[in-house]
């Protein structure tokens, strides 16, 4: 009797710890907890699938997330939509106000350097364009008056006016209202970076790759002004004449002579040695950079060259 007591005790403990260590062997883990993705990110999301169709709520959404979420990784990501969606109202200033917060504000941002290109070909558009702006005003054009007149007058260009106004020639005619640009140019060229610089009351409008001076022929530095300017310039070469639009006429299309003689700022027939110490001295740009700045900077301009 006493040893089937002991027996049963046995058998009931090995029962015991079956069970003990059957349930712990099923005994699931815990689920994980899905990560919900920041509402910043939800924002942009919803923003995104309107942004078509409608173009004033995805602005509203970007907006809020800028205000509620301005250290979020979304929040560059607003700046630049809002921008697209300026960029297809027309809306050219709105457009430049987004790009310069997002370049000021989120420095560090992968987005900064397309968005700091396209900032500058906006800053010549708007430039170019017959869009009113705090820099400009629209002059109306008296009895007597050209277009050199004017441009003198009020320290342009006869090429800047004519871009700004969609005028195809140089007539004008008493009572025309002209737009005319107000801003004092400047350029700085720095050689190390191998850039040039164009500002507008001292606000950076747009950076161009240029080439410089090579070792043996330095690009001068320090303070110069542009003091003549010439299209299709012919370059002397050894007491010879190459003519312009020669193979071998490196001045290429415009010349932007510096108060420096000899030296000036150019266009190219070869646009490789761009990003180089290639020149002899001068600073070479590609054609459409230089027809593009031709357009802008008078005679005076100050330019500022640095090492």
């Amino acid at each position: 009797m006493r040893r089937s007591i002991v027996y049963l005790f046995i058998i009931v403990g090995i029962v015991f710890i079956f069970m003990r260590f059957n349930v712990n062997s099923v005994r699931l883990k815990p689920k994980e907890k899905k990560e919900e993705a920041p509402y910043s990110q939800v924002m942009l999301n919803r923003a995104m699938q309107q942004k078509n169709e409608k173009p004033e709520e995805a602005l509203k959404i970007f907006e809020n997330i800028i205000v509620q979420f301005p250290q979020s990784k979304e929040a560059p990501s607003a700046l630049i939509e809002m921008a697209n969606i300026y960029k297809d109202k027309g809306q050219v200033l709105k457009q430049k106000e987004a790009l310069v917060k997002l370049i000021s504000t989120y420095s560090e941002s992968a987005l900064v350097a397309a968005a700091g290109k396209r900032l500058g070909q906006l800053n010549i558009d708007i430039l170019f364009s017959t869009e009113k702006t705090s820099d400009s005003f629209l002059y109306e054009v008296q009895p007597g008056d050209n277009l050199y007149k004017i441009a003198k007058n009020n320290n342009t260009t006869v090429e800047l006016l004519m871009k700004s106004n969609n005028l195809s020639d140089t007539l004008i005619r008493p009572g025309m209202k002209l737009k005319v640009n107000q801003a004092v140019f400047s350029i700085e060229i720095d050689k190390s970076e191998k850039t040039l610089t164009f500002l507008g009351d001292s606000e950076a409008l747009k950076t161009y790759p240029i080439a410089v001076g090579a070792d043996d022929s330095p690009t001068p530095v320090g303070q110069f002004k542009i003091v003549n300017r010439i299209v299709e310039p012919v370059w002397y070469k050894a007491g010879a004449i190459v003519p312009a639009g020669s193979p071998e006429n490196i001045l290429g299309s415009r010349w932007l002579g510096l108060s420096d003689p000899g030296y000036g700022i150019h266009g190219t027939v070869d646009s490789n040695p761009i990003g180089q110490q290639s020149t002899q001295g001068c600073i070479r740009m590609k054609n459409e950079d230089v027809e593009e700045l031709f357009i802008i900077v008078p005679v005076g301009t100050q330019i500022s060259i640095k090492d």
